[in-house]
């Protein structure tokens, strides 16, 4: 009594099917992270500017730029139409700015805003504060949700607001 061809490949076939289905490959280097860290400077100022003149000024007290993306700590950024913009941390991404944590606005002329969270369009010269805002011109004072600032026309357009405002008597 002899073992038949077909039961000793059968065998072999399921044994070759168990072993693969138990067997797992991992590739190691495709999960690992490598850093991406281009540049890192400390008390850098950057000056943007055109054919004609100085677009902006920002000055940061230390920066990175990984990955294509430039973080600045401690910002600080004029130009004709800003006095001083400063923040905590600045994200820069293509035209825009993501400003994090103890964000002023201080202008020429106008209210002062104090704001957690904002972005700055360069391009638009827009300032978007997208957390509760504060704002102050002498005696008055303004409280909001959200804030949509033209710094070029000079216009707020404020939600939920609160305001104490004094005007004039004639």
């Amino acid at each position: 009594m002899g073992l038949k061809l077909e039961i000793i490949l059968i065998f072999a076939i399921l044994s070759i099917l168990m072993g693969s289905y138990m067997v797992k490959f991992t590739d190691h280097t495709s999960t690992r992270k490598y850093p991406t860290k281009e540049l890192e400077f400390t008390q850098t100022t950057f000056i943007e500017t055109d054919t004609n003149k100085t677009l902006g000024r920002a000055f940061s007290t230390y920066g990175i730029r990984d990955a294509g993306v430039l973080t600045l700590y401690d910002l600080k950024y004029h130009t004709d139409t800003i006095n001083l913009l400063r923040a905590k941390k600045g994200i820069y991404k293509d035209n825009k700015v993501y400003l994090d944590h103890n964000i002023t606005l201080n202008q020429k002329e106008g209210f002062d805003y104090c704001a957690e969270h904002a972005v700055y369009d360069k391009k638009t010269q827009i300032l978007n504060i997208t957390s509760t805002f504060t704002a102050i011109m002498n005696k008055n004072i303004i409280h909001g949700n959200t804030l949509r600032y033209d710094t070029k026309k000079k216009e707020a357009f404020a939600k939920d607001i609160d305001a104490v405002v004094y005007t004039v008597e004639k």
